[in-house]
């Protein structure tokens, strides 16, 4: 190996040092309160070194999220790929959903706050263009999901895909966020569990959905 190929592979793990060690400060102190002196000190670089390979704050917690999201996406896949009918698939896309909820709640909650943003002028090979091609993707995922259900007879015919899907999509986030921050208060005047009131959720949506 060459002196440029191995200062390049040096400088690819660094980079990678420095994401572990981001993804580890966000996780234990959330984006609000992290700072790049704690990134910093977590990947036991000066603060000098970090500016090398990342602008700043805003564009660490950007590949935090695109590492969330390409692994939601990954569960949509995997729980959906074996499944006999388009009807069936969508359900298993709702079960790695809520399991991706329970199982990663630091990348959900990040994903959250980033729907929250307001979306501007998105540059070319940036990170902001990068989550949105997986955005893109898990929605065609979804989108030709019901189409094959309405195909093969599992899924209402009567349905637009594309804007199905959307409403899926947030109907999903704004439920998931409900119980997040007000779950405890609402269980307790239903006399459920957060549990149930998901399952319930995705469960009014299979039927609604249903041929």
């Amino acid at each position: 190996m060459g002196i440029s190929e191995r200062k390049e592979r040096e400088k690819i793990q660094r980079r990678q040092e420095i994401i572990l060690a981001a993804e580890k400060v966000f996780f234990l102190k959330g984006f609000a309160n992290t700072t790049m002196d704690d990134i910093a000190a977590e990947a036991e670089l000066s603060k000098g070194t970090l500016y090398l390979y990342f602008k700043s704050k805003e564009e660490l917690f950007k590949v935090f999220v695109k590492r969330g999201i390409t692994k939601q996406l990954e569960m949509f896949i995997e729980f959906s790929k074996n499944q006999p009918n388009g009807l069936l698939k969508v359900k298993a896309i709702g079960e790695a959903y809520i399991k991706f909820y329970y199982d990663f709640p630091n990348y959900y909650n990040a994903l959250m706050f980033e729907e929250t943003q307001k979306v501007g002028e998105i540059e070319t090979d940036s990170e902001d263009e990068n989550i949105l091609k997986i955005k893109m993707e898990t929605n065609k995922i979804f989108v030709e999901t019901i189409i094959e259900g309405m195909k093969d007879g599992s899924i209402r015919k009567d349905l637009d895909p594309e804007k199905t899907a959307l409403i899926l999509w947030g109907e999903s986030l704004g439920v998931l966020q409900l119980v997040t921050l007000k779950g405890d208060i609402l269980c307790n005047k239903m006399s459920c569990t957060s549990e149930e009131l998901i399952s319930y959720f995705f469960e009014f949506t299979y039927n609604a959905l249903k041929a």
